[in-house]
């Protein structure tokens, strides 16, 4: 079954690994094919990638539209995940399921969750300011106030 996607004028999207356009009308497309495909409000550019939980959330964007180095985003991935837990022990259960989803080369599904990770990073990172006065996270320990 083909995947139907309908797209505003001039909206950018990703399609096995080419960056599209579309002109200046709405236009529907049908996908007949499995190919990585992410829509413009999707993508995280390389400078928005701007905390460690976006840059967990930009290597795996860059597993599933760049699969063929794989062996560098999966060593990056690591880095970061092992860098990201040291400091917000907290995110465990959802690193482990984005883990997982990479594992398995579900890694669609690993960028769902990964916005999911920014979200809690967000919240934690706002938890820490207020519980610190206003104090920046690297000052106050660990993200997630656990000081490790």
């Amino acid at each position: 079954m083909a995947l139907r996607i309908e797209l505003k004028p001039h909206e950018k999207f990703i399609i096995g690994g080419a960056v599209i356009r579309n002109g200046g009308s709405r236009c529907e497309l049908l996908i007949e094919n499995n190919v990585p495909i992410m829509r413009e409000k999707n993508i995280l550019k390389p400078v928005e990638a701007d905390t460690p939980c976006k840059r967990i959330y930009f290597v795996i964007q860059l597993m599933y539209i760049e699969p063929g180095e794989m062996a560098t985003h999966h060593k990056i991935y690591w880095e970061l995940v092992r860098d990201v837990l040291k400091a917000a022990p907290s995110l465990t259960p959802l690193i482990d399921q984005i883990s997982e989803e990479i594992i398995s080369n579900r890694h669609y599904q690993a960028l769902k969750l990964a916005r999911e990770l920014i979200r809690s990073e967000e919240m934690l990172v706002n938890y820490v300011r207020n519980a610190n006065g206003g104090l920046s996270a690297e000052s106050g320990g660990g993200v997630d106030g656990s000081g490790s």
